[in-house]
């Protein structure tokens, strides 16, 4: 096991209003090597478990436990070290840095925390960016790419430190079907090689590419369905049907 969430709340403070109840009591455990993907209408509270899982926001009540640390016993500089070392983040926005181009946006945390040699930073960038098809992108700056392509760029950027687990929230929502395929391909490579895949996803072709699945409603869990490990893409149109049939029975 490598997170687990244990009688995990948030609860945000309205001005004018009583408090609004986000996440509610949620108990979960995740292996190392899993891939989970988390679903549910919007405002179920999908995000803000991925950000509190993640140690982006704070928990109410309850604890988060990665890898042995207790998230909210860290102070920032540590939840900082253990994001950039150990966690790689794809938000909805890409978020890069607009006086850099968008290779120098991939490897500048690697540079930056001296992860490994410039060599294999730089061997392992070209490769990512490869692999996302904005290889040739590397150096235009950002107002110079769809968002689309900056969001590869961001994919490509959250792995360069080759985290142990990556937490992604709508990493394909900008993107075409095309582009798409060749993110989750990259996803599904990632995680055969070990490393934990936490993501949130309206589409159900993308949440069938995982080996579970998390339906949350009103701020919990509600329902999960598993799958086997994805080993042959040829049966992704397969398991999105499984998956759109579980999703009907649950009202999605």
């Amino acid at each position: 096991m490598i997170l687990q969430a244990i009688n995990l709340s948030k609860q945000v403070n309205m001005t004018h209003m009583p408090p609004q109840v986000i996440l509610k009591q949620i108990n979960l455990s995740i292996d190392q090597g899993e891939f989970v993907a988390i679903m549910g209408a919007s405002g179920s509270g999908k995000s803000t478990l991925l950000y509190t899982l993640s140690g982006m926001s704070q928990p109410t009540d309850g604890t988060v436990t990665f890898a042995g640390q207790v998230l909210d016993q860290l102070n920032d500089t540590q939840l900082t070290q253990l994001r950039c070392h150990k966690m790689g983040l794809v938000f909805q926005q890409p978020n890069l840095l607009s006086h850099f181009n968008l290779r120098d946006n991939v490897i500048l945390s690697a540079y930056l925390e001296k992860t490994d040699t410039r060599k294999s930073i730089d061997a392992r960038a070209d490769r990512l960016m490869k692999q996302t098809g904005v290889y040739d992108l590397g150096s235009k700056d950002i107002g110079q790419a769809s968002g689309g392509q900056l969001q590869r760029v961001a994919i490509c950027r959250a792995l360069i430190n080759q985290p142990d687990i990556l937490f992604a929230d709508e990493p394909t929502g900008a993107l075409n079907a095309t582009a798409a395929g060749e993110v989750m391909t990259l996803f599904n490579d990632v995680n055969r090689s070990g490393t934990t895949i936490v993501l949130v996803t309206h589409d159900s072709r993308v949440a069938a590419q995982a080996e579970r699945i998390l339906y949350m409603s009103d701020g919990t869990i509600i329902s999960e369905k598993k799958l086997d490990k994805l080993t042959d893409p040829k049966t992704i149109k397969t398991r999105e049907n499984a998956v759109n049939q579980w999703l009907n029975q649950l009202g999605f």
